[in-house]
């Protein structure tokens, strides 16, 4: 499913009414009915006030009001705007209201009664919202919220940005939201998923060529893409057919991001994994490893690699590899980032880089696009901020990790085309990007999975997936998807405090199960 913008909304409304004739009257009458309809199925047999601004959004909610009125509900509406102000559709529907006899009056505030026992429309401000909400609607918003009382909102809570998901300045926290043909980027971004309680995503009669438009670049990894993207495994096959992994990981303190990436690597479905540490650490890993291969690689003296590996590096991925995941737990030190810059350049195979292996990059946007074969970042906030940092205007302001979760989304997209590389911006939600201008969010995951080792999982997902043939941007999508789904799973299990990172692994099978 496509995720939108306030600006394409606008122009499928446009384009509905203007090029295929169906009135905005039309699509504001089915809109409210389906609200209508959500409201009856949620609080049956509640009493409902209907607050509404004077745009289209505040027509809705009165055709909400006027046929909940006419299936017997109790219903006030509460107009939060000057009767002159009025947009023409939202003009028309209040003197149709007016002529049924709905209750309707213009207030510029609520009171504890007008909220009390009842359940709650909120139909003020919609997409549009551009700017801070003024003090007198902030205290209303806030009084609704310390109400304890149910909230369905009309097409967005009002007050939080429907592009980016910033509250601005007080947002009516809902419980319900019911929005219209696509979902936008603000239910989905944090804050305003959390101020968007449990999301409905309605037909009201767009075209369905509007809705599903390449000009539209945000989509939503949902179960059914997921499910298109599980690698067959034909009965007659082998090990070699699920493609060899080639992992570089682990430093003195930090074999086990090596481990879990691994084995992660393994459940998700490689048929080869080779791990490959500093040779002073083998005998940890040689008497850890069941399943998995090892590679010793030369050593600096100090439990991390040494330049001399990266020698040994090419020559086993060019004789025996498919694919190269490096960075979990290898640390930062001047060979590890002469290490990268090397891979980089030199691998003729894909290449999934996480954690310290990104931190070892130097000069990034001009070192990926010299890459010569795909390469997939997987970052933290933190580790994208470091990553946006190299490349800025030494005179301009340091990119802060705030900055990346307040525009996550097109950060991530901004970056992946200026380099060429797929970016899975890792946090809530996930966000992958790739060179083409294409971005996807991610719908599973959990607060629980916020536990160390979480992210190293997630790196012997993706490069798995792509040894079993997916392309960099499907393997992305779908090794997101099935972390998420295990954290879910693990989450539901144990509890989202008591997760930890190879709990995930051992859910991986049930994901799968799931997803197929």
């Amino acid at each position: 499913m496509k995720v939108a913008t306030a600006e394409e909304m606008r122009e499928i409304d446009r384009v509905t009414t203007e090029e295929y004739s169906i009135q905005s009257l039309v699509l504001m009458e089915r809109a409210g009915l389906a609200v209508a309809s959500m409201v009856k199925e949620l609080c049956p047999n509640q009493r409902v006030l209907v607050i509404c601004g004077g745009g289209n959004n505040g027509g809705d909610g009165i055709v909400v009001a006027r046929n909940l009125h006419n299936e017997g509900f109790k219903v006030n509406v509460v107009m939060l705007a000057q009767k002159d102000s009025l947009s023409p559709d939202c003009s028309i529907q209040y003197q149709i209201a007016k002529k049924i006899g709905l209750p309707l009056e213009f207030r510029n505030s609520l009171n504890r009664a007008d909220i009390h026992g009842a359940v709650v429309v909120d139909a003020v401000f919609g997409t549009g919202l551009v700017r801070s909400v003024k003090e007198r609607f902030a205290d209303i918003f806030a009084s609704i919220n310390n109400s304890g009382v149910p909230v369905i909102a009309v097409d967005i809570p009002s007050g939080v940005s429907s592009d980016t998901g910033e509250v601005l300045g007080e947002a009516i926290k809902a419980d319900y939201t019911v929005t219209f043909g696509l979902p936008k980027r603000g239910h989905l971004l944090y804050p305003g998923a959390e101020y968007t309680g449990r999301l409905f995503v309605e037909d009201i009669g767009f075209p369905a060529r509007l809705l599903t438009s390449s000009g539209l670049k945000v989509n939503l990894i949902e179960r059914e893409v997921a499910l298109r993207l599980i690698p067959q495994r034909p009965r007659y096959s082998h090990k070699g057919d699920y493609g060899h992994i080639l992992i570089i990981a682990g430093s003195s303190g930090k074999t086990g991001a090596a481990l879990m990436t691994a084995k992660a690597s393994l459940r998700s479905g490689a048929g080869l994994v080779t791990l490959a540490a500093p040779e002073s650490l083998m005998d940890i890993f040689q008497s850890r490893a069941t399943e998995e291969m090892t590679l010793s690689l030369p050593d600096s003296g100090n439990g991390m690699l040494s330049l001399r590996a990266i020698e040994k590096i090419l020559d086993f991925a060019a004789q025996k590899a498919d694919v190269i995941a490096i960075g979990p737990g290898i640390g930062v030190s001047p060979d590890t980032e002469r290490i990268m810059g090397e891979l980089i350049q030199k691998s003729t195979i894909p290449m999934v880089i996480d954690a310290d292996g990104i931190n070892s990059i130097k000069a990034a946007a001009d070192l990926l696009k010299k890459a010569r074969s795909p390469i997939i970042l997987t970052p933290h906030p933190g580790e994208m901020a470091r990553l946006l940092n190299q490349d800025a205007d030494p005179n301009a302001s340091a990119m802060r990790i705030h900055d990346i979760e307040k525009d996550r989304l097109n950060i991530a997209m901004e970056f992946s085309k200026k380099t060429g590389a797929y970016l899975v911006l890792k946090g809530a939600p996930t966000i992958i990007a790739e060179p083409e201008g294409n971005a996807f969010i991610n719908t599973t995951g959990n607060p629980g999975m916020a536990s160390a080792g979480s992210g190293d999982v997630l790196t012997g997902i993706i490069p798995s997936l792509l040894g079993q043939g997916l392309n960099p941007l499907n393997a992305s999508l779908l090794g997101v998807y099935l972390h998420g789904l295990a954290g879910d799973i693990a989450a539901k299990e144990k509890g989202e405090h008591s997760v930890i990172a190879s709990d995930i692994i051992d859910f991986l099978a049930d994901a799968f199960c799931y997803t197929a």
